[in-house]
């Protein structure tokens, strides 16, 4: 995979907002659910992913930024550009034309009178460098010729999934069912202070590979609600009363998430009184939930002639304005 900055188009001193902020938009953009028909956006997509993943865990980021590890998540070589060859175009022990220890049987009739380890520092400069095969190699460990370790087999490509979820269940964290490219279904747990685009990892739920499944990737869309709306993670109600409910009080129904409760009323309430019903929100990250808001409005008839015909004679000489200074 290349540079994950680069993947995700940030700088390396970028904070985790701008991070989250980038792939967020590009996962918006590239999601396979808007780019049916190209499949490189669904790559593309892949990729996204698998460098925010990197990038958003701090201990990982901090590894690749040292170098210790690459942008695959593998560690890094100790010995950065000494690959599977050697020293120069053939490698000590390879093929090509490069140094070999046989190529000193010519040199004043063998390799007796020499001492390889003074022949090996002045290629590497003396000091703590490669020694004799007496003695070991480069640093502790000898120079035993071998190749640096293959990195470990790649697991498979991520599944990317978008997940409906209705505005109650979301609010009420209810499980919902999710059927998987395999055509298995699970029932899936929202997660505390679940939002629009919260995105859920199904471990070993994507692609086969030689390394072991990728991964599944939720992308959470929760429905608008026809009267329900968000508002951090307490839900707001705009609940009509009569104007007899108003003035006499009255005990009424109210819908909520979880269902139906009774809300009480006082005498002389006002329309765009605010009253609150605790827990009946969305689920917190703290394990609580928000609370539900209902602001009362007063809903007079379409026909008021019967209304004024009943007030006639009555006038109200206040002037509810006052506090406004009009």
């Amino acid at each position: 995979m290349a540079d994950p900055y680069a993947t995700l188009g940030v700088a390396r001193g970028a904070s985790e907002k701008d991070i989250k902020s980038a792939y967020r938009k590009l996962a918006k953009e590239l999601h396979p659910d808007r780019n049916k028909d190209n499949p490189k956006a669904s790559e593309r997509f892949s990729e996204v992913t698998r460098a925010y993943d990197l990038l958003s865990d701090p201990a990982k980021r901090a590894q690749f930024d040292r170098g210790e590890i690459d942008a695959d998540g593998n560690p890094a070589s100790p010995f950065g550009g000494f690959g599977g060859g050697g020293f120069g175009g053939g490698g000590y022990g390879g093929g090509g034309g490069g140094f070999r220890p046989e190529d000193l049987r010519g040199m004043g009739g063998g390799a007796d009178g020499i001492d390889l380890g003074d022949l090996f520092e002045g290629l590497f400069g003396g000091g703590g460098g490669a020694r004799t095969a007496r003695g070991g190699g480069f640093g502790q460990g000898g120079f035993t010729g071998q190749q640096r370790r293959p990195p470990p087999p790649q697991k498979g490509a991520d599944i990317a999934y978008r997940l409906r979820v209705p505005f109650v269940d979301a609010a009420a964290r209810k499980d919902q069912r999710i059927t998987l490219a395999d055509g298995k279904t699970i029932d899936l747990k929202l997660p505390a202070g679940v939002e629009d685009g919260t995105q859920m990892r199904l471990k070993g739920k994507g692609q086969q590979g030689p390394g072991g499944p990728g991964d599944g990737i939720v992308t959470i869309a929760i429905d608008p609600h026809p009267f329900f709306r968000r508002e951090g993670d307490n839900v707001r109600l705009d609940l009509p009363i009569t104007l007899a409910e108003a003035v006499s009080g009255a005990k009424i129904k109210v819908p909520t998430v979880d269902g139906p409760v009774m809300l009480t009323v006082q005498p002389g309430t006002s329309s765009g009184k605010t009253m609150r019903l605790a827990g009946k929100g969305f689920g917190k990250k703290d394990g609580n939930r928000g609370d539900q808001l209902v602001t009362l409005e007063i809903d007079l008839p379409e026909d008021v002639a019967e209304l004024a015909k009943r007030l006639e004679g009555w006038q109200d000489t206040r002037n509810p304005r006052a506090k406004l200074g009009v």
